[in-house]
């Protein structure tokens, strides 16, 4: 039998042979917060959920910022067909929370579940979906060579795949060529990309510019924002955005050289994993700063150097309350975060030296002036120093932010056109 024809037989046996290394490692995931204990069944295929009938339509997002992306064209495809239903599933409690704030109507949320063979025939068998729609690169071999069996149409979208993955994926080539086969188009969001998913054995691939720049503004609670307000008034505001582990520690130090020249400045850090406050909060108390928790009701008073905003689904709120944001996993070798949501909130962006996760649209923002890069922590702290002083200049680096995302939609309408024939085809 051909090397080939191997990998999915092994792959499938894996799956099986892991099945309760699964179990076990999904319910400590639950003792962690990282997965709903009361919907674990649906990792494993099980759907307390009837289907619902007609035209379901099953949209794939692995977690928040994916999820994020594809909310414009998942409202402009419920109200261009009142008819169909959407099945959403993510890998994340996050994800699931944010599906849920949205109200969408005909949609229902369920976890993906875990890639073995059994667990994705169940899933299949019961949702029996009539096309699909993969985000960015989350790819599940066991999911889509069932859905492929099944000759489930499935569109790739926003599909992006950096350097080093496409390096990776250069080792297992049948194995990609294999799951790539199984979309009928891809869209990506970049000609990098579209080279790269090229040589790697897709086809049908259309650069049509990245969701994420249609991606809808982060939601905003006007009264707490208000609040916040009320106990910031007066002060100089820093926003770190979406920090990860051993990058507060240096973002403290940044505050402390700031602050020589602002006193009153307050560093208000958005942690991109809340579970971890209460050690980030330990740690930098032990370092002598003076910290507020969000997570445990703790005020902002005059004294507070640091407020760490440790709760999830508001970072929104932390973008309006002010005008010069640091973009988090930037600073140490995380890969960069999403930085259109700090553009579309008319921010100022400063951002380290490692954005590979985002690299089309780093490039984007930095040809437009649009973003600055810093080396370190210590040409984070004169940046922010830069733009604390020269407001000229950082209303100038804010609208040049705004101007390349509004400058860079489309990608959901052209998305759209593709969906809606699929449907037609499918009489509905």
């Amino acid at each position: 039998m051909p090397a080939a024809r191997l990998i999915r037989p092994a792959y499938s046996a894996l799956g099986i042979a892991i099945t309760p290394a699964l179990s076990l490692w999904l319910k400590r995931r639950s003792t962690r917060g990282k997965e709903d204990a009361s919907r674990r069944h649906e990792r494993f295929g099980f759907a307390h959920t009837p289907r619902p009938a007609g035209t379901l339509v099953w949209l794939h997002a692995a977690s928040v910022g994916e999820t994020q992306s594809v909310l414009t064209l998942v409202r402009a495809l419920l109200t261009a067909h009142p008819g169909i239903h959407l099945l959403i599933t993510t890998g994340t409690v996050t994800s699931a929370a944010l599906v849920a704030q949205q109200n969408l109507p005909r949609t229902i949320h369920q976890f993906v579940p875990v890639d073995t063979y059994f667990a994705v025939r169940r899933f299949l068998g019961h949702w029996q979906p009539d096309m699909a729609l993969w985000v960015e690169s989350e790819f599940w071999p066991q999911l889509l060579w069932q859905a492929q069996a099944q000759q489930l149409p499935m569109l790739l979208v926003n599909a992006r795949i950096s350097q080093s993955t496409f390096e990776r994926w250069q080792r297992w080539p049948r194995m990609i060529r294999s799951l790539l086969h199984a979309f009928c188009s891809i869209y990506v969001g970049s000609s990098d990309d579209a080279t790269r998913l090229a040589a790697l054995g897709g086809s049908n691939i259309h650069d049509v510019g990245n969701l994420k720049y249609d991606a809808e503004p982060l939601p905003i609670d006007a009264d707490r924002l208000q609040q916040l307000r009320s106990m910031v008034s007066g002060r100089r505001i820093f926003l770190a955005a979406s920090t990860h582990a051993n990058e507060e520690q240096l973002l403290a130090q940044t505050h402390r050289h700031v602050a020589h020249a602002f006193p009153a400045l307050l560093t208000i850090i958005v942690p991109r994993h809340a579970a971890r406050g209460d050690t980030i909060a330990a740690d930098l108390r032990a370092q002598g700063f003076t910290l507020a928790q969000r997570s445990k009701h703790e005020a902002i008073t005059a004294t507070t150097q640091l407020y760490l905003a440790d709760t999830m689904g508001e970072l929104g709120l932390f973008y309006a309350l002010t005008d010069i944001v640091f973009m988090g996993g930037s600073l140490v070798a995380h890969g960069g975060q999403n930085p259109l949501e700090a553009a579309r909130a008319s921010n100022a962006i400063l951002t380290g030296p490692h954005t590979h996760n985002f690299a089309a649209i780093m490039a984007q923002l930095v040809a437009n002036q649009a973003i600055r890069v810093v080396p370190d922590k210590d040409s984070l702290a004169e940046a922010i120093l830069a733009l604390l002083t020269n407001e000229p200049e950082r209303e100038t680096l804010a609208r040049n932010a705004q101007k390349t995302v509004a400058q860079s939609q489309g990608a959901s309408r052209v998305i759209l056109q593709q969906v809606n024939a699929l449907i037609a085809r499918s009489g509905s």
